[in-house]
């Protein structure tokens, strides 16, 4: 979509892959739009329910407060997302991948309703480890934004600067998000994304 380009909170691409998942549905009119792009942003938000928006193959996150603990609300800044992905876990992630939602966006404009926020891979804030517990590298990102423009209400999630992360202190940490983050970029990120814009978007 090429309103993506008005969106401050998508970063750059500067190195690595992008990876850019979209879908819309048409409503009927502007006041079933503004309903249903509300219904969205809520599904969004509802993070601990992904899992029943992708399905039981698909990774599953369960929100976390700045302390890291499991909260059971709307995901605000500054959460963290605990991340259970099919396949071997981290270990300097206590066997998750960790990200943390580092910036939120709201706009309204004549026609126009957005909400979006950004993660980024982080260390695990329940151990002392100072290194990235995910598979892809700090300068990796995720943008999950909705907006309704007129009666299209449409969903997208933009990664930006996706690559392996070679930065993991333990032995089998570095192999597995070498691994996993190949896959992660050839096709799982993908897969996942796509099967959440199609609950998200499920009228």
């Amino acid at each position: 979509m090429r309103e993506k380009d008005e969106h401050s909170i998508i970063p750059p691409q500067e190195t690595g892959k992008a990876i850019e998942t979209e879908g819309a549905v048409r409503l009927n009119n502007v006041p079933e739009a503004k309903t249903f792009f509300n219904i969205v942003v809520e599904r969004l938000r509802n993070v601990n329910q992904w899992n029943k928006l992708t399905g039981n193959l698909s990774a599953r996150f369960q929100l976390m407060d700045g302390d890291g603990n499991n909260v059971n609300r709307n995901a605000e800044k500054g959460d963290y997302f605990k991340i259970d992905i099919p396949g071997p876990g981290s270990k300097t992630g206590g066997g998750y991948d960790w990200v943390q939602i580092e910036e939120i966006e709201i706009r309204s404009t004549e026609g126009t309703d957005t909400y979006a926020f950004r993660v980024r891979p982080t260390q695990n804030p329940l151990n002392k480890r100072k290194d990235i517990a995910h598979f892809y590298a700090e300068e990796a990102t995720s943008t999950f934004l909705v907006a309704r423009v007129k009666n299209i209400v449409w969903a997208a999630i933009y990664d930006r600067n996706t690559k392996p992360n070679k930065d993991a202190d333990l032995p089998f940490d570095k192999i597995r998000d070498k691994l996993v983050g190949i896959a992660g970029i050839l096709r799982f990120s993908k897969i996942q994304w796509k099967n959440l814009l199609k609950g998200l978007l499920n009228k």
